[in-house]
């Protein structure tokens, strides 16, 4: 048995190939340095830009802004921790609410669609404030009042209604007629939801998911309004001690840190499910 050997054309077809790829990268490569190049000298020739150099990208300023900025982060990180296996299990109950079948479960699916509803139409710094002043005050015996528990609780109920749409809308993409082979297989409702409809809906909405999570943990600096010194607050502190925003700048490049990295891997995710897809269209 030889081993294959590439025709002349074929040939000539790859060598083709790679010269549009390198040519393709070459332009992207030179377009890019343009646009940059045009937007620093911008930047740099506005009038402003002296003083904007000084007060926003003082490296003495982010040197010492930085072990409070990134104590403050090392909290919205453990808040993202929490809220997003906690978002998940919500979003998670409410779909599954949300797609109940009878008349029985009416008013089970009206209070899910309600929550949904409610929280989906807040905004979150509402919400927030809402619950982190609110429920404090009212005083009730056994409930915690920490900032942060409520700011996590206000978390969890806004972006919960988010997720379970996004579950349901998965749940209710799968097929009839899945589940009428696991039904006519002996599986109860319950079993032919957990072993045969949910796998597939989360399955295909896990870039959504992780979209949700990257917005999650921005979010989480809005905690700050109650008070609570996380990263943002952290740098309005540092920024009033020397009325620098540098600060600023150094919590969000540690929020970007964390944020880029879950945008990337969302967007791999959904080009294989893309290229997936189209393979089995073929």
């Amino acid at each position: 048995m030889t081993d294959w050997v590439p025709s002349a054309r074929q040939r000539e077809r790859e060598a083709y190939r790679r010269r549009q790829t390198r040519r393709s990268v070459g332009v992207a490569g030179a377009s890019t340095l343009v646009v940059a190049g045009v937007a620093v000298a911008v930047l740099v020739g506005s009038p402003g830009w002296p003083r904007v150099r000084g007060t926003f990208f003082s490296w003495a300023a982010a040197r010492d802004a930085f072990p409070a900025v990134l104590a403050g982060f090392w909290l919205n990180v453990r808040i993202f921790a929490v809220a997003a296996v906690l978002v998940l299990a919500v979003g998670l109950a409410v779909a599954v609410l949300r797609t109940l079948r009878g008349p029985v479960f009416f008013p089970v699916r009206l209070l899910a669609a309600a929550y949904t509803d409610l929280f989906r139409g807040l905004p979150l710094i509402l919400v927030i404030l809402l619950l982190g002043f609110g429920v404090p005050a009212l005083r009730l015996g056994g409930v915690p009042d920490g900032a942060v528990v409520w700011g996590t609780a206000a978390l969890v109920l806004t972006y919960g209604a988010y997720v379970a749409e996004v579950i349901r809308a998965g749940i209710e993409s799968v097929h009839p007629s899945q589940v009428a082979a696991a039904r006519s297989l002996g599986l109860s409702h319950g079993r032919s939801l957990r072993f045969v409809v949910l796998p597939q809906a989360l399955r295909r909405v896990v870039p959504p998911l992780l979209n949700d999570a990257a917005s999650l943990q921005k979010d989480s600096g809005l905690i700050s309004v109650l008070g609570v010194i996380d990263a943002v607050r952290a740098a309005q502190i540092e920024t009033s001690y020397s009325f620098n925003y540098t600060p600023y700048l150094v919590a969000a490049a540690l929020f970007l840190l964390l944020t880029i990295p879950m945008v990337r891997v969302t967007d791999w995710i959904s080009m294989r499910a893309l290229r997936r897809q189209s393979a089995g269209a073929r």
